[in-house]
């Protein structure tokens, strides 16, 4: 079963570390700022309660969401972390009200932890981006509870867990994503950024990391946790000054010094992630060898290489990809990485490279290939594939993060 959210604690001093640690198909528009919803932000702050009044949320009581929840029995836990726990829940699918285990509509309910480190600030965040934003590749925030001391916030369930558990974690739970599959998210995940830098009022997520990308039962990729997320420049500035916050290993190495954030740190913070897709590995791992904890310093020099690339690619994908399919990959993931923030793409541009790969990808297997001697290979190709099997649950690890 998956949660809602990603789970780390935050700090508002200081970073936390990546090692302790949701459109659907094609919409023939390559730039993914359609407007599948309204969404514009306000150029200045608002109040509690003009993000509260203006959302398009239903407002819980603390006894609903109790009932939907059992209790907020333990047995309902679905993840553990700074913000406090989720809770697997039941509502009718029309009037959300609390419903029996097993009828209604599945959600995920995230109670704030008052001693938590992430506290109201976040959670108003959440319901004022997510409370007017809808796009197939934006976890949908159902509804919030504001009463007393109590803040909850209810959102649909996503089966599948987070990206994070998928690439990270072994075990019969966890079989090896395929290359298709993790093509699939990388570009789910791409057209969430680009519809949110495509907004009226630009927003740049911040937080982009494997942990914060959730699937749903047919492995389409959602952004969740908008805790972080800020109004872009707007006028002729730009950037935004902001206190440095994020995951370390993810955020833009000009934004960690300056605390200047444009929406090109958040494409540096996919290029890490376009990595962890292509290798398996962790952005920082200090398990790995010398010379390997940091996973972009260790693998750019690799990622233009014919030879070298082989390092970097996960061997569980062996079988299942061309070497000019993975180049084209890994020469994305550069170009995103460039140490100069001009110098990277635009999320359209990535969700245009990737839809064109992902295209190739779906051409070949309709054209049988074959070898030198004339012999197909499309069958013994696919038999190399591995897909996550039917009915095969993807629990999602809580990151632990840790600030320094």
């Amino acid at each position: 079963m998956g949660i809602c959210c990603s789970i780390r604690i935050k700090a508002e001093s200081a970073f936390s570390t990546g090692d302790d640690s949701k459109i659907g198909e094609k919409n023939g528009n390559s730039n993914s700022s359609s407007k599948v919803s309204t969404g514009s932000q306000s150029n200045t702050p608002r109040s509690e309660g003009e993000i509260l009044q203006s959302s398009n949320l239903k407002s819980f009581t603390f006894g609903e969401l109790k009932n939907a929840t059992r209790n907020f029995r333990p047995d309902s836990v679905l993840g553990e972390g700074g913000f406090g726990s989720v809770f697997k829940g039941w509502v009718d699918e029309h009037s959300l009200a609390a419903s029996k285990p097993g009828t209604g509509i599945v959600i995920a309910v995230k109670r704030l932890n008052q001693e938590g480190l992430q506290g109201h600030k976040e959670w108003l965040a959440e319901i004022n981006y997510l409370g007017q934003l809808r796009h197939p590749n934006l976890v949908k925030l159902i509804g919030y509870c504001l009463e007393d001391d109590h803040r909850l916030l209810a959102y649909e369930f996503m089966p599948k867990g987070s990206m994070e558990n998928h690439l990270f974690r072994r075990g019969s739970y966890f079989q090896p994503l395929s290359w298709r599959l993790r093509l699939k998210v990388a570009l789910g995940a791409a057209r969430g950024l680009a519809f949110l830098h495509n907004a009226e009022t630009m927003v740049i997520y911040r937080d982009f990391k494997t942990s914060n990308i959730l699937l749903d039962s047919n492995f389409n990729a959602k952004l969740s946790d908008f805790g972080l997320a800020r109004d872009g420049p707007t006028g002729d500035k730009s950037h935004v000054s902001t206190r440095v916050m994020g995951t370390y290993g993810y955020a833009a190495p000009e934004y960690l010094s300056t605390g200047h954030l444009t929406a090109k740190s958040d494409v540096y913070s996919f290029g890490v992630v376009l990595l962890e897709i292509l290798s398996g590995k962790k952005a920082i791992d200090k398990n790995r060898p010398t010379g390997e904890h940091n996973l972009v310093e260790w693998a750019k020099p690799c990622l233009s290489n014919k030879r070298r690339i082989f390092r970097v690619l996960d061997p569980r994908l062996e079988g299942q990809y061309s070497l000019g399919r993975a180049l084209k990959l890994a020469n994305l993931a550069l170009q995103c990485l460039c140490m100069e923030p001009k110098m990277r793409p635009s999320m359209d541009e990535v969700v245009t490279t990737l839809e064109e790969l992902q295209d190739s990808e779906k051409r070949d297997r309709r054209e049988p290939q074959m070898n030198r001697n004339g012999v197909s290979t499309t069958n013994k190709a696919r038999s190399c594939r591995q897909e996550v099997g039917p009915g095969v649950v993807a629990y999602p690890r809580p990151s632990a993060s840790l600030r320094a």
